[in-house]
């Protein structure tokens, strides 16, 4: 049965205070404590944090040091990104098993798609249902929203914060918007905040009033998405989750090889290149595969789950390692390849607990120039001569 756009139920739930949450399932001596989770080096930046520091101005992304200033009693834990993964699944495996459609956006972020269900049982009591059973299995709190698109439900989650529940009946999603500052619309940058708060455009009601032909010679094609948001529209669908995508590359030599530089160069190349694709199409991997075909053709592989990432450095090492573990250095080498795989579509795409300030700018730096330039235009000095070797293939394992 085909479903008009208007007649959409969309449920979004988002676990509250994701990590802080879990530290505090392992340590119940951390609840209501003021919490800080991140890098704590000079230059360490905040992963997430709990309410009790949110209120003296901290929030994620913050340099630690700032953080620390504003919330001088915080207590900092440097997080556990395996215990967020695991949790993250939990909740991922209770979902799929009631879910009819539902969509991963992120490791603590879930969109539902139960258009049609009014008719059988009601969408907000099925809806209410799930969150209380994923907060009695899991111990998590869990907020949620429930409206006719993707969009007002995220913001329907964001007012129901802390562990709570709302829902923005159809045709009512303007007058739910309009009151509200113009920053709680998804996705909305801080310099387009910025910039609209010094034209006057404040609150989502003066956005929506604006014409749509002004916002589109402001904004070009961005300044519809815009109008549309600020009018409650968002046609965009859910998603089906799947774990079982990966992307890959491998290498097949003209002639076998025991250039272990050579190798490991390529190897670099490669996950310089999957770890690009992954932050461009804002998704994380928690598995990584490698591949070694030798001489006489005998193919040897060892994968390592890993917790949620699609930073270079970090797969790269993880590659390494694998690599010195599987390496036969008595045999001649004809193929190596890469795959990462368990793919979930997710923002962190920078590894806040152990990098700093200067790795996260580093990071957005390289891609946008990547973004702009293309590729090529920026890689690691080692793997001059042989980036362009390398190729990918984005495939769909069902095994």
């Amino acid at each position: 049965m085909l479903i008009n756009n208007e007649d959409r139920s969309i449920i979004h739930m988002d676990l509250d205070s994701f990590f802080v949450s879990v530290e505090c399932l392992i340590d119940s001596r951390l609840k209501g404590k003021p919490l800080l989770i991140g890098g704590n080096g000079g230059r360490g930046v905040v992963a997430s944090c709990s309410y009790e520091t949110r209120k003296f101005g901290v929030h994620s992304a913050m340099p630690m040091s700032l953080a620390k200033q504003l919330c001088p009693d915080a207590i900092i834990i440097s997080g556990d990104m395996e215990a967020y993964t695991k949790y993250s699944h939990m909740v991922t495996e209770i979902i799929s098993d009631s879910a009819p459609l539902f969509e991963k956006s992120s490791i603590d972020e879930f969109y539902i798609d139960v258009s049609g269900m009014d008719r059988f049982f009601g969408c907000f009591r099925w809806a209410k249902e799930l969150r209380q059973k994923i907060m009695k299995n899991t111990g998590l709190p869990l907020s949620m929203g429930l409206s006719t698109n993707k969009m007002v439900s995220k913001v329907a989650t964001g007012e129901a914060k802390p562990s709570g529940e709302k829902q923005v009946m159809k045709g009512m999603e303007t007058e739910f918007l309009d009151p509200m500052p113009i920053r709680k619309i998804p996705l909305l940058g801080n310099k387009t905040a910025g910039f609209l708060n010094d034209m006057g455009i404040r609150t989502v009601k003066i956005l929506r009033e604006m014409p749509v032909d002004m916002l589109v010679s402001i904004f070009g094609k961005n300044g519809r998405l815009l109008w549309n948001r600020a009018h409650g529209i968002d046609h965009s669908p859910v998603v089906p989750h799947t774990e079982r995508k990966s992307i890959s590359s491998e290498i097949t030599f003209d002639a076998d090889t025991i250039n272990v530089q050579k190798l490991k160069a390529l190897f670099v190349a490669m996950i310089e290149k999957l770890a690009f694709k992954l932050r461009k199409e804002k998704q994380l991997t928690s598995c990584i595969t490698i591949k070694i075909r030798y001489s006489d053709f005998e193919t040897v592989t060892r994968q390592k789950h890993i917790p949620y990432t699609s930073c270079d450095h970090t797969l790269i090492k993880l590659a390494e390692a694998l690599f010195d573990r599987l390496y036969d250095k008595r045999l001649l080498i004809r193929l190596i390849g890469v795959r990462l795989s368990h793919l979930v579509h997710g923002y962190y795409q920078i590894d806040l607990f152990d990098d700093t300030e200067e790795w996260v700018k580093l990071y957005q730096a390289m891609d946008h120039i990547k973004h702009k330039y293309g590729q090529e235009k920026l890689i690691r000095a080692n793997t001059l001569g042989v980036s362009r070797r390398v190729r990918m293939d984005n495939n769909v394992f069902m095994g």
